[in-house]
């Protein structure tokens, strides 16, 4: 059976997609993040390897982080998808905590892969609001930084699960010593 219609609610909002392959319809090859960005203008989740190696592009569909870059919209009919545009309160307009922590603890360099990580991380602790220093690090083995900032992503994590972490001694360390 065709889908002609997908219907979609993103960040709260509900959407419809007519299916098909005339002018502004969804064709059935295209994926979630090319609907993200450049349908709804959703651009903080990136399009990056398109392989679902670097979780860039990482969303939380129906509570569960996925790559929207390995599954096609049509394939979302009647789920609940959350973009990072999305945590932010709707109300107060503050950030989600756990964007609120990457800012205190500067984990991010570049900011290219941080929404991936945001939402990987989002959908962890929309699960287990006290993750270990393990389960956070089995959360975001799907998300890549070149910049090298996992360091101080994981400590921010760490500190909001109120996990006693080590990550960033290193760089302690090193501060300590050009002192």
């Amino acid at each position: 059976m065709v889908k002609e219609s997908v219907n979609l609610t993103i960040n709260g909002q509900p959407y419809e997609f007519l299916v098909g392959e005339k002018f502004g319809m969804i064709p059935p090859s295209e994926t979630l993040v090319q609907t993200l960005r450049k349908r709804l203008e959703l651009t903080g989740t990136k399009e990056s390897c398109d392989e679902g190696a670097c979780g860039c592009c990482t969303v939380i569909k129906d509570g569960k982080a996925v790559t929207s870059c390995m599954i096609l919209t049509v394939e979302c009919d009647g789920s609940d998808i959350v973009t990072i545009e999305g945590l932010e309160d709707p109300v107060t307009h503050e950030l989600d905590p756990i964007q609120q922590k990457f800012i205190d603890c500067y984990a991010f360099q570049c900011g290219y892969c941080t929404p991936g990580i945001i939402m990987s991380a989002k959908a962890l602790f929309m699960a287990n609001p006290h993750p270990t220093g393990e389960e956070i690090r089995e959360a975001l083995a799907g998300n890549y930084c070149r910049c090298i900032s996992h360091y101080t992503v994981l400590e921010a994590l760490d500190k909001l699960a109120g996990v006693e972490s080590d990550q960033y001694e290193v760089v302690k360390e090193a501060h300590e010593e050009d002192e």
